[in-house]
């Protein structure tokens, strides 16, 4: 049983989709270069990119509302920069005494936090479309058309094959412990947190010893057929010249915004 709604491709008969993959993974690592590079507070700029983003998503086909759901994922982990918040000199906006201790809120923490949520939520934007418009098969092989070391791209494709593999394991130990759960009519099933937490803990060992030794028949398979890292297939056709005009002209609208930026707001 293989667990198909954690691939994000989704095939469609999108401008983005018949794009070369070769293309489409240099400018989607250019975008997301160039909005980290980007200088704090250039909000126009933002809505720029945030604008080509959408336009992206259209062309794509996908649906603002599957592009932009997703994207939401990313800024639980910008949590790790709310202490820029009162870290970062500047004007104080607001003081939050928190006992003895009395935190201060500047606006420039305030901006900086902003710009980095910001940042973060329209680079996975592009990350998501390119992830769901090219098939995983064509990133490698766009990864290692680029130069990209072998070594990277294998662990790059054993790390998203293996997280099927510990789906699976993990959908079979849930349905294992449903057929051997119970509960009676009028009482409350399970036992106390602690007896949760222990159950819980003895689940999460047995899917790691259980997929461990999964993975490693997986790869002695894997040996016994003549893997040694390297992914082969036909070779890739020529890039075409539309291809290279499309690479060219994206690169250079990037290239200007953050030039602008840098002159502007830097």
């Amino acid at each position: 049983m293989h667990i198909h709604f954690l691939d994000p491709y989704r095939d469609r008969p999108s401008l983005i989709h018949a794009l070369d993959p070769r293309v489409k993974f240099v400018l989607t690592l250019a975008f997301v270069l160039t909005m980290a590079l980007l200088p704090v507070g250039a909000w126009p700029i933002y809505v720029l990119m945030l604008t080509l983003s959408l336009s992206l998503t259209v062309l794509s086909e996908l649906g603002l509302k599957y592009v932009l759901k997703r994207s939401l994922l990313a800024l639980p982990f910008v949590l790790a920069a709310v202490p820029l918040l009162f870290t970062v000199p500047g004007p104080a906006l607001l003081t939050l005494p928190i006992g003895s201790l009395s935190l201060t809120v500047t606006a420039t923490g305030l901006e900086r936090l902003l710009s980095i949520m910001f940042k973060s939520w329209v680079s996975v934007q592009v990350a998501l479309v390119f992830a769901a418009a090219t098939s995983f098969p064509d990133m490698l092989l766009a990864m290692r058309a680029v130069k990209l070391p072998r070594l990277i791209v294998s662990l790059f494709g054993l790390m998203w094959r293996y997280m099927f593999v510990l789906a699976d394991e993990a959908i079979r130990l849930m349905r294992a412990r449903s057929a051997r759960s119970g509960a009676i009519e009028g009482l409350q099933p399970g036992g106390s947190i602690l007896w949760r937490a222990k159950v819980t803990g003895g689940l999460a060992g047995n899917l790691f010893i259980r997929s461990l030794d999964r993975g490693e028949r997986i790869y002695a398979a894997m040996a016994a057929r003549g893997y040694d890292g390297e992914i082969r297939s036909f070779p890739l056709p020529p890039i075409t010249s539309t291809s290279w005009i499309t690479l060219l002209c994206g690169l250079i609208l990037l290239v200007g915004l953050l030039l602008f930026a840098l002159l502007f707001w830097a």
